[in-house]
């Protein structure tokens, strides 16, 4: 009988609690450090984060995104927890091997964890369970709710500005204010009988609130201080490139290339784009040439969305014959050996392809993303790469990774300036490591040739070209010759054809 009083008594909820408990699990902070994510990378720009402090996370969540010289990398949770606190912010600089992050976990998900990429910071804590459950962050308490008008306890000054309907005015005066975003009961009494708010009282009223504008703002003007910014990841690399081309002794030329043949040449060029480089919606419905069976499908490789245009410009065809000039002169196919001993005499590495690299300025900064063997491409290949950089480096983070920018980059480099501007000439900077030319190219332009024709001259489209180039390794005249074996491609383009045959 004791027995069946005892069991019936246990299935009770008020003594069903008394055997109820709660389990505790140990939490330790632990702080996430950076990993070596390439060879030579010492430290890397966080470029954006994808969480918050007091964020819950889970193994393999972004955690952020850091910028390197080379690419940009990804960084995910190694395990589930709290990020407690981002100890570098968005557009500084994190070390290899340094904290990122501090990240609260439960310590039986520490185990097999890599011990290089944590730090343990502070002594471990029991939390029960229920905490455990309920360790979201709080965003703090909820603002009061607003009162309503007809609430006994409503204040005016500490609730809300009284509505207008308690102001005296005309539906034409209403209307005016409403139209000028003015609130009556800021001006309430008017100056009209009884108090009534006249169109002219809403005036006046326009005109205080304008010069008390006008006057915060030559406040904040006179109060306002310089900004110290520093410098991002990519800039910081810039600023280390020019200082270390002062090491470099240039020497510059500049001329001009007729580009009128070319521009008689670019409507047919326009309408022979192969149909792998069209958008969709322009490519022609052709009868399909294998439809027989007998003949092989077409190797044409098929190009993304962001490699495909519909109009040619003038810098794909540049880049060709800048290429087939190259094959005739191999000092510019060549690059400076980098040095094996500091006191060992330079050499030079002559390349077999013409390798040539594109001065692409960016949202992150500037880069010089390499086309390599431009030479074997052909100028619709050549036009279908130049807009996939340029897609790359639009993107935040640049998408540009070490396949577009090789460590040896190109013999000679190319600045189309005048797709941004309206210059003829510049005066580019090369940089150690970045060949032994570099040319900056004007934006193109038709102007009156007095030495075309009978005398009375022509109009020719023409454009501005500016080399500088490594003295210590192409002379003066090499130069000036290389640019007139260009100048012989550019203003007779035929030459190509023959070339081909």
């Amino acid at each position: 009988m004791f027995a069946r009083r005892l069991r019936l008594a246990s299935r009770r909820p008020a003594l069903s609690a008394h055997f109820h408990t709660s389990r505790a699990l140990w939490k330790s902070l632990q702080k996430f450090k950076l990993a070596d994510i390439g060879e030579g990378i010492t430290e890397c720009e966080v470029i954006k984060w994808s969480v918050k402090a007091r964020s819950a996370v889970t193994t393999f969540d972004p955690l952020c995104e850091v910028q390197s010289d080379k690419a940009s990398v990804e960084i995910t949770s190694p395990f589930d927890g709290v990020v407690k606190e981002l100890l570098v912010q968005e557009g500084e600089i994190a070390k290899v091997g340094e904290g990122l992050c501090l990240i609260e976990v439960d310590d039986e998900v520490l185990e097999g964890a890599d011990p290089s990429l944590l730090e343990p910071q502070g002594a471990s804590k029991a939390l029960p369970k229920e905490e455990r459950a309920g360790s979201s962050p709080s965003t703090g308490p909820s603002p009061a709710r607003k009162k309503h008008p007809m609430d006994p306890t409503y204040d005016s000054s500490v609730d809300g500005k009284p509505v207008n309907v308690n102001v005296l005015a005309t539906p034409s005066v209403r209307y005016f204010a409403r139209q000028n975003g003015v609130d009556l009961t800021e001006i309430a009494p008017g100056s009209g009988r009884d108090g009534r708010v006249e169109k002219h009282d809403i005036e006046a009223h326009i005109s205080r609130a304008a010069a008390s504008s006008s006057s915060s703002r030559s406040t904040i003007t006179d109060t306002a201080q310089d900004v110290v910014v520093e410098l991002g990841r990519t800039r910081y690399g810039m600023w280390k490139a020019m200082v270390k081309s002062l090491e470099v002794p240039h020497f510059g030329y500049s001329t001009t290339l007729d580009l009128t043949a070319l521009h008689n040449l670019m409507p047919v060029f326009n309408k022979h784009i192969p149909s792998q480089y069209l958008p969709p919606s322009q490519q022609p419905l052709l009868v399909d040439p294998t439809s027989l069976g007998i003949l092989p499908a077409s190797s044409a490789p098929a190009v993304s969305q962001e490699q495909q245009y519909s109009k040619l410009t003038y810098l794909p065809i540049l880049l060709k014959t800048l290429s087939r000039s190259m094959l005739d002169w191999p000092i510019f196919r060549a690059s400076i050996t980098p040095d094996a001993a500091p006191d060992a005499k330079p050499t030079l590495t002559v390349r077999p392809r013409a390798d040539i690299s594109i001065a692409l300025s960016t949202p992150t900064g500037l880069y010089t993303p390499t086309l390599q063997g431009v030479d074997g491409q052909s100028v619709y290949s050549l036009a279908s790469s130049l807009r996939r950089l340029s897609h790359l480096g639009r993107q935040v983070p640049c998408g540009l990774t070490p396949m577009e920018m090789p460590r040896r980059g190109g013999t000679l480099t190319v600045s189309n300036v005048g797709a941004i501007g309206q210059g003829d000439f510049a005066h580019p900077v090369l940089v150690p490591g970045g060949g032994v030319a570099i040319v900056a190219i004007g934006r193109a332009k038709w102007v009156w040739d007095v030495e075309r024709g009978d005398g009375s001259g022509e109009r020719r489209l023409k454009v501005g070209i500016s080399w500088s180039a490594d003295h210590r390794v192409v002379e003066g005249a090499e130069l000036a010759a290389f640019v007139e074996c260009w100048r012989g491609y550019v203003e007779a383009p035929e030459r190509l054809i023959v070339d081909s045959v």
